[in-house]
């Protein structure tokens, strides 16, 4: 299975969940919390990044599940 970072990104019928690299939306969902929602089950399962954007497109929080390459400290 190939590990894509999900990302959660404004879309004109809500929120999408679109894999990195990806030209088409994975899913499309009315409110924001269902996409990050749906976006959190993909990346647990693939073992990825969720990146979740903000209205404005700029990335306002990301969680990594699986192996961390970069870990908190501490």
């Amino acid at each position: 299975m190939i590990k894509k970072n999900q990302h959660v990104v404004p879309h004109k019928s809500g929120w999408a969940v679109r894999g990195a690299g990806n030209g088409r939306a994975s899913s499309v969902h009315g409110t924001q919390s269902e996409a990050i929602s749906a976006a959190r089950e993909t990346a647990i399962r693939q073992g990825s990044e969720m990146l979740i954007h903000g209205e404005n497109g700029r990335i306002r929080e990301r969680n990594t599940y699986g192996n961390d390459p970069y870990p908190p400290k501490g």
